[in-house]
């Protein structure tokens, strides 16, 4: 019994290992985009509680969307669909919580940037952001 233990378990990693790579999300087809800077939210960048703005920066523009005051959540305008067509970007309907890519149809919620609809199966990417009260650091 130890024998086929020690002759099935370097096939079951190497089975593992060659299962997990080479799988990609539709999100990894987004070109990687080096991104750091801050705004400042409460001045002359005024996003208003539950507004949202677009910036510029990353691989098709960003929109930055604050749910309420002490809070953002930053997000790239390419749609995780097709990123790589030009007319894959997001834009951030009248309700002001939902984006949509007018190219694929997908809808995503701003709250989380989870799909709701269309062929899109993942989030929009998402950057990290620190806000301090005065100023709003977003970065990869």
């Amino acid at each position: 019994m130890k024998r086929k233990f020690l002759f099935l378990a370097p096939l079951l990693i190497i089975s593992l290992i060659l299962n997990s790579c080479g799988k990609e999300t539709e999100s990894d087809n987004i070109p990687y985009v080096y991104v750091n800077f801050t705004i400042y939210p409460n001045t002359l960048d005024f996003i208003p509680d539950g507004g949202w703005a677009y910036v510029t920066g990353g691989y098709k523009g960003i929109i930055i969307y604050r749910p309420a005051h002490e809070e953002f959540m930053v997000f790239e305008r390419t749609c995780p669909f097709d990123p790589l067509q030009d007319d894959a970007r997001v834009e951030v309907e009248e309700s002001g919580i939902i984006a949509i890519d007018k190219h694929c149809g997908s809808r995503f919620l701003l709250t989380d940037g989870s799909p709701i609809e269309g062929p899109a199966r993942v989030g929009l990417k998402q950057y990290r952001s620190r806000y301090d009260g005065y100023s709003l650091i977003i970065s990869n």
